[in-house]
């Protein structure tokens, strides 16, 4: 449930010194225009499992996600429920060209977010070639994380799925935290399966194969990574067969 009132702080620190900024929308922004940026933006917390937008609400604010996970989620005709992606600290989200959010994101866990008023933001940005550059990268960077979900949801087995994300999560960590064989998992089994296009059977049954084959180590609040090149091949052998298949069709003399 969205709630009315969010906790919203002054800032404790200036932009330029922000941990997330190397990998945020604002990399691309010189001293002066970080200076410009701060007055644009606030900081604002949300609890976990609070609506920080709703699929077809219209869009007022854009968000940089500075700490915690989002889950982002379409909502079908039906009912059921469809995650589309987790937001991490710098992950620029709220742009949309009809106007309106396509989707839904909750925090997983307590977030906190740097806030920007729509129109402000696009004031700021209009005469700035480098941040216009800039966010067309993150968007590129999302289409293509759209075509690898579909595939991922399509043509994988459940052990090749749930191994793409434990290999493709730890690999976003790292650019965030360094190196590490162990996997914070702070979404919920069911919010895996909801991602992965599984039930939540199906994602638990696969966990316990995988920790039973000595691929991964089942730890509190995540997993550790046993056996990471054996990870890493599940990964990759949905991509492997599946460019067999389509040369096996189409490069046929």
């Amino acid at each position: 449930m969205k709630s009315l009132v969010n906790a919203v702080e002054p800032r404790e620190q200036s932009c330029s010194a922000c941990a997330v900024r190397p990998f945020s929308v604002c990399a691309s922004l010189d001293k002066a225009e970080m200076e410009e940026f701060e007055h644009i933006s606030r900081h604002v917390h949300f609890a976990a499992c609070e609506t920080v937008f709703a699929q077809e609400d219209m869009t007022t604010f854009f968000y940089n996600v500075l700490d915690g996970v989002l889950r982002l989620y379409k909502l079908l005709p039906d009912g059921r429920r469809q995650i589309v992606g987790f937001a991490l600290p710098g992950d620029f989200l709220g742009m949309a060209t009809a106007g309106r959010h396509g989707f839904s994101a909750d925090a997983v866990g307590p977030v906190t977010v740097c806030q920007f008023a729509k129109a402000s933001f696009t004031r700021f940005a209009e005469h700035r070639p480098n941040l216009l550059r800039r966010i067309n990268e993150l968007a590129v960077g999302e289409l293509n994380h759209a075509r690898d979900h579909m595939v991922l949801l399509g043509r994988r087995s459940a052990e090749e799925k749930v191994a793409t994300f434990l290999v493709g999560w730890r690999d976003r960590l790292q650019q965030l935290h360094g190196s590490s064989n162990v996997v914070p998992l702070p979404m919920s089994r069911q919010d895996i399966a909801d991602y992965l296009g599984l039930t939540i059977e199906t994602v638990s049954r696969t966990f316990t194969k995988l920790e039973r084959e000595g691929v991964i180590d089942i730890v509190p609040g995540g997993i550790s990574l046993r056996d990471a090149a054996r990870a890493e091949a599940l990964a990759a052998a949905g991509l492997w067969a599946r460019g067999l298949k389509f040369c096996d069709v189409r490069c046929r003399p």
